[in-house]
């Protein structure tokens, strides 16, 4: 099952506050993902990309630009729930 995203929004400290359809809310911390994808790492070094974070059509994941994204099931599922 998909739950999917809403809104997104990025908060302090690589923190991602997700709203998901069905009106659960939950906070996702990316900082483990730095240490595992190389790729997150941009969202440190690129001036303002982290900010630029948007559900991905359909509501099926998030994306930044064309090489980093997570599925909609990640962040249900290791998101904490507000």
């Amino acid at each position: 099952m998909f739950h999917k995203v809403k809104t997104i929004k990025a908060a302090e400290d690589y923190n991602l506050i997700i709203a998901f359809s069905d009106g659960t809310v939950k906070r996702y911390d990316i900082n483990p993902l730095f240490h595992i994808w190389e790729v997150f790492n941009d969202l440190k070094t690129i001036p303002g990309l982290y900010e630029q974070v948007k559900v991905d059509a359909g509501g099926y994941g998030i994306s930044w630009n064309d090489e980093i994204d997570l599925a909609c099931n990640e962040l249900w599922e290791n998101g904490i729930e507000l």
